[in-house]
């Protein structure tokens, strides 16, 4: 929906991206037009659900969007997992799903499950939708998306460009700058801007001047976007590069990240949860980018 859009963003321009979805800044007004006003601080969101559909811990992941639902497959030596979770967070059951022409039963709110040993390749059918997924030889990133964060939060600056959309209609575009720090500058294509520095923020509606408000959430960048990593596992590989799905179960979220081999930067990443899909591409690490005070 339009108003989780825009409570997704809001938290980015804050300065919460390490706790992306867990304490959203949401705005009053309702469309992505209204970006940039300064939002409202509430209380940190409750955690998922134990009926969450999370992968089996030790699966391989993946994750994609499916009209305004996630749709993600988690794959173990014995069994496929297809996760289908709608725009309030709540998994979506009494579908039809299929894995490889088996029928998936149930296996809790937005859960199906077939047995399946050791395939290459899933085939997965959801009501119209087919999704063909090659599962690669993973080896264990545990450890890799560990050192990456630490790579993101010894950054002296970053900028990137990100795409969030609660479905195919609603998506905004926007343009970021942050430097440690606690400092960040965001411009929405189209629409509003901010400049936070510390404790103060300015915002800017299209053609309007720049309004200062106290910056009430702390700003601590840059950090990664994701808070924890289970079930990490490299899963496509360049002479340059990695690419690594893991799952996140303190937003909850499903990650796929492709990270620099020499330096562990992270060049791109996608993130696919509920009513947000996100994805945000890096570049300018520790360049001299400034983040300061509009003056006019």
């Amino acid at each position: 929906m339009p108003v989780k859009l825009i409570g997704a963003l809001l938290a980015l321009v804050a300065g919460v991206l390490a706790v992306a979805l867990a304490a959203l800044l949401l705005h009053d007004t309702p469309g992505p037009a209204s970006l940039g006003a300064a939002p409202t601080p509430l209380a940190p969101a409750p955690p998922p659900a134990p009926t969450f559909p999370a992968p089996p811990a030790g699966a391989i992941v993946f994750a994609r969007e499916d009209g305004p639902d996630a749709l993600a497959l988690a794959v173990t030596a014995s069994s496929v997992q297809v996760s289908i979770v709608g725009q309030q967070s709540v998994g979506v059951s009494g579908l039809a799903v299929s894995a490889n022409g088996v029928r998936a039963a149930s296996c809790g709110a937005g859960c199906y499950r077939a047995a399946a040993a050791r395939v290459h390749t899933v085939d997965v059918r959801v009501g119209s939708t087919r999704w063909l997924v090659r599962i690669p030889e993973a080896r264990d990133a545990t450890a890799l998306v560990a050192r990456a964060a630490r790579v993101w939060r010894a950054l002296r600056s970053v900028a990137f460009t990100d795409r969030l959309g609660s479905d195919a209609t609603h998506v905004v575009f926007s343009d970021w700058r942050a430097v440690a720090p606690d400092r960040i500058a965001y411009s929405v294509r189209g629409g509003y801007s901010a400049v936070i520095v510390g404790g103060r923020r300015w915002d800017r509606a299209p053609h309007g001047k720049w309004v200062e408000s106290p910056q009430t959430a702390p700003v601590t960048q840059p950090v990664p976007l994701w808070q924890s990593a289970r079930d990490a596992h490299v899963v496509g590989e360049t002479a340059g590069t990695l690419r690594i799905t893991f799952y996140d179960p303190r937003t909850p979220a499903w990650f796929a990240i492709v990270v620099d081999r020499r330096t562990l930067h992270t060049l791109d990443l996608r993130m696919i949860t509920a009513a947000h899909f996100m994805h945000e591409r890096y570049g300018s690490f520790d360049a001299a980018l400034a983040v300061k005070p509009p003056t006019s």
